[in-house]
């Protein structure tokens, strides 16, 4: 199975990254972009028994930060 991971900072948690794109945005004339946020994909092909469990832990122990992180997992 086709397996994406989006893995993004969890609201309240300062972006860096997300505020050195919109100055970067804003520096370059779209002035009307706001409140950026970087995050990142994860892709993979798995074969596995309970995929979308065997996935969720793998998200839990070393795909995401837990604690600032949230991720949402596709299953294709």
């Amino acid at each position: 199975m086709k397996i994406r991971v989006h893995v993004f900072l969890k609201p309240g948690v300062l972006d860096v990254q997300g505020k050195a794109v919109e100055g970067a945005l804003n520096g370059l004339g779209w002035t009307g972009a706001s409140n950026v946020r970087v995050g990142k994909l994860i892709e993979f092909d798995y074969a596995g028994d309970d995929v979308e469990a065997e996935v969720k832990r793998m998200c839990d122990t070393l795909l995401s930060n837990t604690v600032i992180e949230s991720y949402r997992i596709e299953v294709a």
